[in-house]
């Protein structure tokens, strides 16, 4: 779409004129030059019709006229009194013309909002995920306006240049982190694969069961709480969960454990509250891009910016309440889990205590049966003893008894 248009026409007093019309998209403001055919010569005359309608810059003769104009749809274009003869040549333009202010404004927009995330992500000392989802969510906002062809060509290459070296920036400093998080995951495990070796040791060298698993319940807890890579964290989980089963096994048999319901609730608990902290931190974002843009709305130059802002208040104050509404049925879920959680441990701390009741009986009756085998063994060594003395004095014979 051109931005400048010549054509012949005539003015206020029937006279033959030349006009040239401009856009100022910047400003929603159109220039109108008007020239009499007494100082349009024929290079002139070619010189607007071919170069200054293309954008080159021409020297106008003294003798026009300048005429600036509101770009209003309502409103015709031409000064009072001029005529044209093709009308809808500048009907066309004017429709065209709004349209390029409107999606000037909306590429001005785009490029303030750029400006925003380059100035967070050049501050930025290390990788952030709100930053990649930022700018991703940014350009999909564009994509979505050049699929629709509501920005021109030009502006869409501009933004997607600068967008490209914003994720350019992005990629060099996850580059730079997922680095020392390698690092980092590989310390890690070897800690762990020597806490757990410290265990199996002990497992095998035949120490208290219960302490033994209680210390595979403290290092799972960590496990959930350390950051791995995912290969490191399968290598860690799999002998962790291995020498689980194999503690469990010998503990309570083959049949399974019987605590299998509280881990089961404990396990749901810890990613709830990973779930918890994950959205609250989603609604700390929304709520804090709802504060950029109410501030940007304040500021805001011109209706469609404005209404862009609200549009976009809008969105955000709609996300951050279904999520908030989200975050209280977690919570609310969280309140069931903690108490099913307590109701669960009283039933564990009962479970330990008839346990160990029913060891003490073991073990008392496992002594009172040694004790019995004792006595009777005892018992036995006397008749033995009784019975070789009796066989002694009837196999005795009779010379000796006289």
């Amino acid at each position: 779409m051109k931005k400048k248009l010549v054509f012949w026409g005539t003015n206020s007093s029937d006279e033959k004129v030349l006009i040239g019309m401009e856009l100022r998209p910047e400003d929603n403001k159109v220039m109108v030059f008007t020239f009499p055919e007494t100082v349009v010569t024929e290079e002139f005359n070619q010189q607007m019709m071919k170069d200054w309608r293309d954008g080159a810059e021409v020297e106008f003769p003294e003798q026009h006229e300048a005429t600036e104009k509101e770009l209003v749809m309502s409103e015709g274009l031409l000064p009072n009194g001029f005529k044209v003869e093709r009308d809808d040549l500048i009907q066309r333009a004017q429709t065209e013309w709004h349209f390029i202010v409107l999606s000037s404004r909306l590429y001005e927009s785009y490029v303030s909002e750029l400006n925003q995330l380059a100035e967070k992500i050049n501050e930025a000392s290390k990788f952030e995920n709100q930053l990649w989802d930022g700018l991703k969510h940014f350009w999909d906002k564009v994509q979505g306006q050049v699929n629709e062809r509501n920005l021109f060509r030009e502006h869409a290459d501009m933004l997607r240049e600068k967008t490209n070296e914003l994720f350019g920036a992005l990629k060099e400093l996850r580059s730079k982190l997922d680095d020392e998080f390698k690092r980092l995951s590989k310390d890690n495990q070897d800690k762990f694969f020597a806490s757990l070796a410290e265990v199996e040791q002990k497992f095998k060298d035949g120490m208290r069961l219960q302490s033994i698993f209680d210390e595979l319940k403290e290092l799972q807890k960590n496990f959930r709480n350390t950051k791995f890579t995912r290969d490191h964290r399968t290598k860690v989980w799999d002998k962790l969960d291995a020498l689980f089963k194999e503690v469990k096994e010998k503990r309570f048999g083959a049949t399974g454990d019987n605590r299998s319901a509280l881990e089961r609730i404990e396990r749901r608990n810890a990613g709830l509250l990973a779930a918890i902290d994950k959205m609250q931190k989603s609604i700390d974002r929304d709520k804090e891009e709802l504060s950029f843009q109410e501030k940007k709305a304040a500021s805001s130059d011109g209706q469609l910016e404005s209404q862009i802002r609200q549009a976009k208040i809008k969105m955000i104050e709609e996300r951050i309440h279904s999520k908030e509404e989200k975050l209280s049925e977690m919570f609310q879920t969280k309140a069931d889990l903690d108490r099913r959680l307590d109701a669960q441990l009283v039933k564990e701390k009962q479970r330990e205590e008839q346990e160990a009741i029913e060891e003490a009986k073991k073990e008392a009756q496992q002594k009172i049966a040694e004790e019995i085998k004792e006595k009777a063994n005892a018992r036995a060594e006397v008749e033995e003893k009784l019975e070789k003395a009796a066989e002694a004095i009837l196999n005795k014979p009779a010379s000796e008894e006289e």
